[in-house]
């Protein structure tokens, strides 16, 4: 087992249940079966290191008090072996148990031995999961909204790999629809314009107005390709979005890429209308029993999505809806595919939507329960105190490209992770290039280079960094030890809970923690100086620290400096 924690929860439950199973065989608890135990880390050290309820689950049952079942559970275990070193009762029954630091010794030798596979968990037993994120309209530049998405899905995906999950990241690209019809608009228009002058044609407010527009225009112009000026509309729009439209998507993958997403597949909308897919799925509505018609249109009735309202499919003029698209991109997934999971991170926006598709998986038959919905709040950039809306480069909204252009990858990707999705953030632009401890990012990032400075010394003043001596482990008794110990013994939980939660974030938060720690240590703990085998245990215990650092920001994405 690579989780020392859960080593030592299982240790605890087993012991709790022999000792229950004990008490019942001898008749001093009544035949109440033996419950579900279930451990947890007290608040408060003086508390111990973990904490059982089981007295309080068993006392209405056994018709006792809860603190005299925990007295006789407390008669029945053995504290003599393995962890387990002291047992008190507490409250109102809380069963806590004080471990020895054996666990804590283990955890340093254990991380020394898996090195990049520390944290990695055999949870998600190889099940197959899609993680679908950022997916933006490809008609013009990332935005905020798509930089916090990206950063949030791209780690959830990271994280379920690290959970033992078969992982596919993909990008459904909406090549289709309103969306292009508007961008098709635009394209015409401002290419009318380039060629005919300005005043030539009006262009709509509701056009997208970016310069990216103008400059497609302008360079489909430039390099000398098709003159479109004599051609009906339908094949103008035609030819400037098939001459557009990839574009935009390799800007998009080139952006995403350099901000360290790279995605396993790239799903076309447009695919589903030409495979038969959609008109696959809207027939498999009908026949069950869940499409209804009526004003000329083709509807999913609101029962069949637990919903009063029922939803479009097929408008009147016989186009298909949006809707009636993602329903078939989510049968692909779940019936073609074959993916087990499925999680989907949407802006708040698309709350409505996105509820109103999970409730409607079981009308193409698909339990609800596969598809989860991550939906996460909007960005607010702050500067001295005050909101930014505008770039200062192109006085236009602050994209993605501008953002890393200021701050970097890796101070984006860690403060787009410093909250749960659903909190709003203010993300400090000021904070994030600033080095100082004040910055998470620099801080952490410090903590990395430090150790790795400190382990380059050693070795150039003759001392053997890479031999590593476990046999004098024991001789960390300070208490900043133990705790930057136990912080490295809880980084493949923070995996487990991260990956059932699909609240990732936790990890920035956790590596802060692992680098408080050490640094508390550096200041309290000399390394070199100190009796040899005192010397060893730390230099053992400081890569083991630099080792989960790493691990970390892997995970994250995040580049690990040895030098700052």
């Amino acid at each position: 087992m690579t989780d020392i924690i859960q080593k030592i929860n299982k240790q605890i439950i087993d012991t709790v249940e022999q000792a229950v199973r004990k008490a019942i065989e001898n008749k001093i608890l009544p035949e109440v079966g033996i419950p579900s135990v279930s451990v947890e880390k007290p608040r408060e050290k003086s508390h111990g290191d973990f904490s059982c309820n089981v007295a309080m689950i068993l006392a209405k049952k056994a018709h006792m008090a809860p603190r005299k079942i925990a007295a006789v559970i407390l008669e029945n275990i053995p504290t003599d072996s393995g962890y387990i070193e002291k047992v008190e009762i507490a409250g109102p029954g809380f069963i806590n148990f004080f471990v020895n630091d054996k666990w804590l010794y283990e955890t340093v030798e254990m991380i020394h031995t898996l090195g990049s596979d520390y944290g990695k968990l055999d949870y998600g037993k190889g099940k197959k999961v899609m993680v679908e994120y950022v997916s933006a309209n490809p008609t013009g530049p990332l935005h905020m909204g798509n930089a916090r998405g990206g950063a949030l899905g791209d780690l959830i995906a990271n994280v379920l790999i690290k959970a033992g999950y078969d992982v596919t990241k993909e990008f459904y690209v909406n090549d289709t629809g309103n969306q292009i019809e508007k961008f098709a608009l635009s394209l015409e228009l401002r290419y009318l314009q380039q060629i005919n002058g300005e005043d030539s044609v009006e262009f709509p407010e509701d056009c997208y107005q970016g310069i990216d527009i103008i400059n497609h225009a302008k360079n489909y112009i430039a390099a000398n390709l098709e003159d479109l000026a004599e051609k009906d509309s339908a094949y103008r729009k035609r030819v400037m979005v098939e001459y557009a439209l990839p574009i935009n998507i390799e800007n998009i993958r080139k952006g995403l890429k350099r901000y360290g997403i790279e995605f396993d597949n790239w799903f076309s909308e447009l695919s589903l209308h030409k495979s038969g897919e959609l008109d696959e799925t809207i027939e498999l509505i009908k026949q069950n029993g869940n499409a209804i018609e009526k004003d000329g249109a083709l509807w999913l009735i609101g029962k069949a999505m637990d919903s009063e309202k029922d939803e479009v499919l097929v408008k009147s003029d016989g186009s298909k809806t949006y809707f009636a698209a993602d329903l078939a991109y989510h049968r692909n997934k779940f019936l073609k595919r074959k993916f087990d999971r499925v999680i989907n991170l949407l802006g708040t926006d698309h709350h409505a939507h996105a509820l109103r598709m999970k409730n409607a998986m079981p009308a193409i038959g698909i339990s609800k329960d596969k598809l989860d919905l991550v939906l996460f709040q909007l960005v607010r950039l702050m500067r001295n105190g005050e909101t930014i809306r505008m770039s200062k480069r192109t006085g236009k909204a602050v994209s993605l490209d501008d953002l890393l252009d200021e701050i970097g990858v890796d101070a984006a990707r860690f403060f787009f992770n410093m909250k749960a999705s659903g909190s709003h953030l203010d993300f400090d632009l000021d904070l994030a290039v600033r080095q100082s401890n004040e910055n998470p990012v620099f801080y952490v990032q410090y903590a990395h280079a430090r150790i790795c400075s400190m382990l380059r010394i050693l070795k150039q003043e003759g001392i053997d960094v890479d031999a590593v001596d476990y046999s004098s482990l024991d001789m960390l008794v300070e208490e900043e030890e133990k705790e930057l110990m136990r912080k490295l013994a809880a980084y493949p939980q923070e995996i487990l809970i991260s990956s059932r939660t699909l609240e990732p974030g936790r990890l920035t938060r956790y590596v802060m923690e692992v680098a408080g720690a050490f640094h508390s240590f550096y200041n309290a703990c000399r390394v070199k100086g100190v009796e040899t085998g005192l010397m060893n245990a730390r230099i053992a215990l400081v890569q083991a620290t630099v080792s989960v650092i790493r691990n970390v920001l892997d995970v994250l994405s995040i580049d690990a400096p040895e030098k700052m």
